[in-house]
């Protein structure tokens, strides 16, 4: 049996990976490793505190290891802070890095090169899945989550905060992938198959934050998310 890590976001295609992963006996999945913004103590992209992070991984009974980034982390100190952390697994004898991606193609093999360094092997469960079929097994399972962060440009205000169900799916605008894959939105998964009970939380203020765009083909030099905090 393989014994694998889970890079776990909190979210939903992380949730459903998790699933899939549970349920296949070549892998024995013994820790979550989710990426956290240490002056915020917060997960990064998704913004979820720790806490709510912490109480996921007690109820679904998996130990929980947190890398500690900086605030706003250069690809240098993302890949220096990563590579040690690697290299921990790979001492205590893991062989599999599992992730939720389900298509993007430049990220997958990113992943693949830096794991293939510390002689780890990326598995990806979803990987090519119709991502409109996904999402509606993953609602269909039980599985209940709540959008965490949004584009502003692509989805707005008014979508954060909201729990995803067939209803959110057929908002969603026709340039909007059903799992948000392009970064379009993320979720908090609260509840689902793999948890022992729910998680409880209060939907609290709705914030605008503006970052660099990441995309320097764009004349855009900010693009901004919407985050709901949760508590």
């Amino acid at each position: 049996m393989n014994n694998a890590f889970f890079n776990w976001s909190g979210g939903k295609d992380s949730a459903l990976a998790l699933y899939y992963l549970l349920k296949d006996p070549q892998f024995s999945v013994n820790c979550l490793f989710t990426s956290v913004n240490e002056k915020f103590n917060r997960i990064s992209m998704h913004g979820v505190r720790v806490a709510l992070l912490e109480e996921q991984a007690k109820q679904i009974g998996i130990p929980l290891k947190k890398l500690l980034l900086p605030e706003q982390p250069s690809m240098e100190e993302y890949s220096s802070l990563m590579k040690i952390a690697m290299d921990d697994f790979r001492v205590l004898n893991f062989t599999h890095s599992i992730f939720g991606d389900i298509f993007l193609e430049d990220l997958k093999a990113y992943r693949d090169q830096k794991l293939k360094e510390v002689g780890i092997i990326g598995h990806y469960p979803l990987w090519k899945k119709n991502t409109k079929a996904l999402i509606h097994e993953f609602i269909d399972l039980g599985f209940k989550t709540v959008v965490v962060s949004a584009s502003d440009q692509l989805l707005g205000k008014e979508f954060v905060g909201r729990v995803i169900d067939h209803d959110f799916i057929n908002d969603l605008p026709d340039n909007v992938d059903p799992c948000g894959e392009n970064g379009e939105f993320h979720t908090f998964v609260y509840d689902g198959p793999i948890f022992k009970r729910p998680i409880q939380f209060e939907v609290r203020e709705k914030v605008l934050r503006k970052y660099p765009n990441p995309d320097k083909t764009q004349n855009q030099k900010l693009v901004g998310f919407w985050f709901c905090d949760l508590i």
